[in-house]
């Protein structure tokens, strides 16, 4: 658990942690039933170890990430944020436009939804 309780703050931590792809530090600000929810075909997991086998293999080409908020808004524990996530790869940046919904309870996030055109990514994405 964080030892921060505000929403934007945990939600805060969790993006600062992903950067450098710290999933220990990023899985320490989520709850142990979050709900993480992406487009389709990528769907729903649950938990800590859900979201971690989704980024993980995901974020295998990436050196780093950097997570841009373009803008947010805070109604009481639920956190929306407009994004612009850029990953590193070898050869080049790759970016992203996502909108993100979080819903953080007791200085966790347990619910956690991103939306974004998938065909965008897997457009600049490498092959597997």
């Amino acid at each position: 658990m964080t030892t921060i309780t505000d929403p934007f703050s945990v939600v805060q931590a969790f993006l600062k942690a992903m950067e450098p792809l710290d999933y220990d530090a990023a899985l320490r600000c989520v709850a142990p039933l979050c709900e993480y929810t992406n487009p389709p075909p990528l769907g729903t997991v649950h938990g800590p170890d859900g979201i971690r086998a989704v980024l993980e293999p995901f974020f295998s080409p990436t050196l780093e990430n950097e997570f841009r908020v373009l803008r947010s808004a805070v109604d009481g524990n639920i956190v929306m944020l407009e994004r612009l996530d850029r990953h590193r790869l070898a050869d080049k940046w790759v970016e992203l436009p996502v909108a993100g919904v979080f819903e953080v309870e007791n200085g966790l996030i347990r619910y956690w939804r991103d939306y974004f055109d998938v065909a965008t990514i897997m457009s600049e994405w490498p092959a597997a």
